[in-house]
């Protein structure tokens, strides 16, 4: 360095050990004649910390600085230290970084190395990227949705008004052509790297050597085989967890194990403090050894000195946003065999290492390929307001690896609707300008403008720094605590924790640091008010400002056992013993979507009268007319709702006839035409006004369809008339079908109906007989001694169809079914005569029915 701070131009002495220098010079040329390139090396080859370094002199950087990304706050922090060093200063000089909550630059600086979501707003602010002369996206493998967000805007910016920067992607384990023609057919460079070679075991030879109990869970399995590692290896070693509580679980089991003496255990994790990250990165003290035990968060970047041994518990932790239900939830599940040969790579970095993977050689071969970029399965709201920031509303405007999934997006940019952060056309407004100025996600930078607005500016940027961390809260021995009060009381120093219940001073301080930074920005923001005191906190507040953020997780009680409706229409539940449960309304922070109903995680309280007044322009007001399956009847209401929630009900004294008349048709559609009043005169009108439907092809006028279903498809036509003031099933009483069938027709129709389909047939005897119209013929069901002396089949429509005699017994059994009476008398008379003679002796039989006189007694009346 020179002493103005400006870089030499001569090669930065980079250790020769490093891999990546073969490579270097390939890359360094091909930088120079092109503004895009993709460099290909495998873990392990310095790329993170050599290209940079070796990059510094080259002529087309200028004076222009190099910007790197990073996708952990732990990796850019340890990168830029390891760069640092390498040149023999201290991190913020020539090589500095910058995280959401930490920053070390300065003048003299010409690499910094960011965390991803650094670069997206530093294009928001201006999309020139001045003064920077190359982006690097390192680890671009891990597909982070702010990577594939950076790349898009760069290379927007690249064609618009940046034409002379220079990108490079580097990646470990991704194809690199598809990256290349993302980038416009850019070059690709490769770095053959170096590796060890590293024995590997699957489960099956471990399960050999020992009996794993049943009740052991993943933690106690990976710990045993870690004691089985250090028994029969030399070297420290790296075990990966899919999170947190797998780690403090396996770490407490190997601490209470008797390990060797020397021997340390180490966790690593994002939410850890400085100090105890770096105990985990650097190397062991001489004649100890260390076993660190950590997230995914080591698979990449960081270099953790002395691992000889990895331990691989195969999965990982990772979140999946449904855009149906608006909500993510933590899913545990296997990792991708590329991750497994990062994570397996990290055991040949130094020397000959060995990896012991807690899965089959089977169950190898069925695991993904690559990991599933982030894009596809996360939250898009924060991305799409990006966009509207940046003047897109259609994400196929840019260029993107993996475009973002339909779906989610369109559930994204209506969340960022319904947060004013966009207008109907999808534009960003003055308020989503405000909202994208905020490093937090859109339902909280609303939070916090609008609660500034509210007056509550210090508890809107309490809650958005707790939310934005880990539970500032642990617990031992009891259940959790979801009441997110606590939370901020604690923050706050205003409240004693219960027993069992201890501070997590880590991320208290983390959580200060954001409320710092969050409150800095509102004050730049042109939607901002001037800092306001809200020293004493509300019981209602915390939910107050939730409802402003989470405004479709506004719940409402079902009654008794913690079970609450979402505003967005899904259930949700409160663990046990929660005192949250006997509130009304609850606004809910963090929730697990489960297969039925979701797990409340963080929640605060909210009472009606605040919900009604800051939620007014958003509660809808109905008037429901419905038919009510259960009371049989029709429910006429007032109701105001918000989204699901029904807020309040009263029944309408006068409700409206039409309204009324639609809600009973839709009951007798529900219930069927059994449900009305049919009598046997208003079915035998049916039947002939079928019948006549049928057979009349001489009317003047068609006849109406009356059958059962043209009857219940045409409600409205004919019945609803005749519903007027009814609302209950119980009111179908009153009508009268036939009356309402026969109305159906005018006077000529009534007339003729009378002629072509009769109700009844008059016989010999003078008896009037009914006709049955059913499905089949026309049917007389008559006794035998009424029809002698009837020498013809008797007929209706107009002599065209014969009706089928059911001729009865005196008994009025059927003895004859016929609809040709002559033949009968001639051919079936006598035996039928013997018969009936026999059972029925008082009875007349004469031997000639077409001249006997006809009767209803048992003998005909003397003359």
């Amino acid at each position: 360095m020179t002493d103005n701070g400006r870089v030499n131009r001569s090669a930065v002495d980079l250790p020769p050990t490093l891999p990546i220098q073969a490579a270097l010079p390939e890359l360094r040329q091909t930088l120079a004649q092109h503004r895009n390139v993709v460099l290909q090396a495998p873990p392990g080859a310095g790329k993170s910390t050599g290209v940079p370094l070796a990059l510094l002199p080259e002529s087309w950087r200028g004076d222009g600085r190099i910007v790197m990304l990073e996708p952990r706050r732990l990796a850019a922090r340890a990168v830029a230290t390891r760069m640092a060093q390498t040149l023999g200063e201290a991190v913020g000089r020539t090589v500095g970084y910058r995280t959401r909550l930490e920053t070390k630059v300065s003048k003299e600086t010409r690499i910094e190395v960011v965390t991803e979501g650094i670069l997206t707003r530093w294009l928001q602010r201006d999309a020139t990227l001045e003064g920077v002369a190359l982006v690097i996206f390192d680890e671009f493998h891990e597909r982070s949705l702010n990577a594939d967000l950076g790349l898009a805007l760069c290379l927007d910016a690249q064609e618009t008004v940046r034409e002379d920067l220079r990108l490079l992607v580097m990646s470990a384990t991704l194809d690199g052509a598809a990256v290349a023609r993302l980038l416009g057919d850019a070059p690709i460079v490769t770095s053959e790297g170096r590796a060890f070679p590293v024995a590997t075991h699957y489960r099956e030879r471990l399960d050999q050597r020992s009996a794993r109990p049943q009740y052991e869970d993943m933690a106690q399995i990976l710990a045993r085989t870690i004691i089985r590692a250090i028994e029969d290896e030399d070297g420290d070693v790296l075990a990966f967890l899919p999170g947190q509580g797998e780690i403090r679980r396996a770490q407490r089991f190997l601490e209470d194990a008797s390990l060797p003496s020397g021997v340390r255990v180490l966790p690593l994790f994002g939410e850890l403090s400085v100090h105890e990250q770096d105990a985990a990165i650097q190397p062991s003290r001489s004649g100890e050894r260390k076993i660190v035990l950590a997230t995914n968060i080591a698979e990449t970047s960081l270099t953790i000195e002395g691992i000889r041994i990895v331990v691989d518990s195969g999965q990982e932790r990772r979140s999946r946003f449904d855009p149906s239900t608006g909500m993510s939830r933590l899913e545990l599940g296997s990792i991708s065999r590329a991750s497994a040969d990062q994570r397996r790579g990290r055991a040949g970095r130094i020397q000959a290492g060995v990896c012991y993977r807690l899965w089959s050689e089977v169950e190898h071969a069925g695991l993904p390929a690559q990991t599933a970029p982030e894009i596809v399965g996360a939250d898009l709201a924060p991305l799409a307001l990006e966009l509207a920031n940046w003047g897109i509303s259609d994400p196929a405007a840019l260029r993107w690896l993996d475009p973002p999934p339909g779906a989610t997006f369109a559930q994204a940019r209506g969340l960022l609707r319904s947060l004013d952060a966009i207008s109907a056309d999808g534009r960003v407004t003055e308020h989503g300008r405000a909202l994208a100025r905020m490093a937090t996600h859109p339902r909280l930078a609303h939070m916090i403008v609008r609660g500034a607005e509210l007056g509550l500016q210090t508890t809107a940027l309490q809650i958005a720094a707790v939310l934005g961390e880990r539970d500032l809260l642990r617990t031992q021995g009891q259940d959790r605590n979801v009441d997110l009060r606590l939370r901020v009381e604690a923050l706050r120093g205003e409240r004693s924790l219960p027993g069992g219940v201890s501070l997590d001073s880590g991320a208290k301080q983390r959580a200060l640091r954001s409320i710092e930074l969050l409150g800095r920005q509102l004050e730049h923001s042109s939607s901002g008010r001037n800092p306001t005191s809200d020293s004493k906190l509300g019981d209602f507040d915390v939910g107050r400002l939730l409802a402003l953020a989470y405004p479709d997780r506004i719940a409402q009680s079902r009654g008794s056992g913690g079970r609450y409706l979402l505003s967005s229409g899904r259930g949700a539940q409160l663990p046990p013993a929660q005192s949250l449960s006997q509130a009304e309304f609850l606004v809910v922070a963090d929730l697990d979507a489960g297969d039925r109903e979701a797990s409340i995680r963080l929640a605060a309280p909210l009472t009606r009268e605040l919900l009604e007044s800051d939620f007014a322009a958003h509660i809808e007001h109905r008037q429901r007319f419905e038919w009510d399956s259960r009371e049989q009847s029709v429910i006429a209401q007032d109701e105001r709702w918000l989204g699901a929630l029904k807020l309040y009900e009263r029944r309408i004294d006068k409700p409206d006839p039409g309204r009324m008349l639609e809600g009973m048709l839709t009951g007798v559609r529900e219930l069927g035409l059994a449900a009305l009043p049919w009598t046997k005169a208003a079915r035998t009108l049916q039947t002939r006004m079928i019948f006549a439907r049928r057979y009349d092809e001489r009317a003047p006028a068609p006849w109406p369809d009356v059958s059962d279903a043209a009857l219940l498809e045409h409600l409205d036509e004919w019945l609803a008339p005749w519903l007027t003031d009814m609302s209950r099933r119980d009111h179908l009483a009153r009508l009268d079908l036939h009356d309402i069938l026969l109305s159906l027709l005018d006077w000529n129709a009534q007339q003729r109906l009378e002629t072509f389909a009769p109700t009844h047939l008059a016989v010999p005897s003078g008896s009037r007989i009914p006709i049955e119209y059913g499905d089949d013929a026309p049917t007389v069901a008559v006794r035998l001694q009424e029809v002698f002396g009837m020498h013809e089949t008797p007929t209706v429509a107009e002599g065209r169809v014969p009706l089928t005699l059911q001729l009865l017994s005196p008994a009025h059994r059927p003895v004859q079914v016929t609809r040709d009476l002559v033949s009968f008398w001639a051919r079936g008379y006598l035996d039928v005569k013997k018969e009936l003679k026999g059972r029925y002796p008082k009875h007349y039989w004469p031997d000639d029915p077409l001249t006997a006189q006809a009767t209803a007694r048992a003998k005909p009346r003397p003359r």
